[in-house]
């Protein structure tokens, strides 16, 4: 009787985890859908570090301009231009300018366009909970890296319910490192100048650029 028992519980759990993974597939299929129906997107966001074991907190605050591929980053005094081809990495700080070409064959690289949508390969993913955010409605997806080395041990992924939005991601490292990335504004199909995404060495005349390739 008590077997009979436990394999109904196994068999319960195993439906119950089966329409939650297909709950979430959904969820982030819709918030990919969304951001590909878009002709550009504007994020102002912020970026917390946190680590109790180093006594490590930092804040910092960015914005990044995306089209397709394209896009210009501004993030703790960098900014980072790529206009498909090249990305420009510039530091007032420095005066300095690198440039590299891209390679479409790394799927490794990583670039803001694909922070929208990078779930959907290489994770685990599960609902979680369901929180009321000053009047939002944000739903978490758990997701769990399948690469082994990985050095994240989960990352939460919040979603504004009723746009399809992407609210904030919060990975965690399995050295206790726990890092937050929350959208402060989501704007989309803005004008956007002709020569958004390209970079004008003019404007450094007394920059060093240095070329990678």
């Amino acid at each position: 009787m008590k077997k009979i028992i436990l394999i109904t519980f196994v068999l319960l759990f195993s439906f119950s985890t089966q329409a939650q993974d297909k709950n979430a597939k959904a969820l982030l299929d819709q918030v990919t859908a969304k951001v590909r129906s878009y002709n550009n997107i504007v994020i102002d966001f912020k970026y917390s570090l946190n680590n109790s074991r180093e006594n490590i907190n930092q804040d910092s605050k960015g914005n990044v301009t995306m089209k397709n591929n394209q896009y210009v980053l501004n993030f703790m005094g960098i900014t980072k231009i790529f206009d498909g081809k090249k990305t420009y990495t510039i530091v007032p700080e420095d005066e300095e300018i690198t440039i590299s070409s891209f390679n479409e064959k790394d799927d490794s690289a990583i670039t803001p366009s694909k922070m929208l949508t990078f779930f959907n390969s290489g994770y685990k993913y599960s609902m979680d909970i369901l929180q009321d955010v000053r009047g939002r409605k944000i739903q978490y997806i758990k997701l769990i890296p399948t690469n082994a080395k990985d050095q994240r041990k989960e990352i939460l992924l919040g979603i504004d319910v009723q746009t399809k939005h992407i609210y904030n991601l919060i990975e965690v490292g399995k050295k206790g490192t726990k890092t937050t990335l929350t959208v402060n504004s989501f704007k989309t199909n803005q004008p956007l100048s002709k020569n958004q995404f390209i970079f004008a060495e003019s404007k450094y005349p007394n920059y060093y650029i240095n070329k990678l390739d």
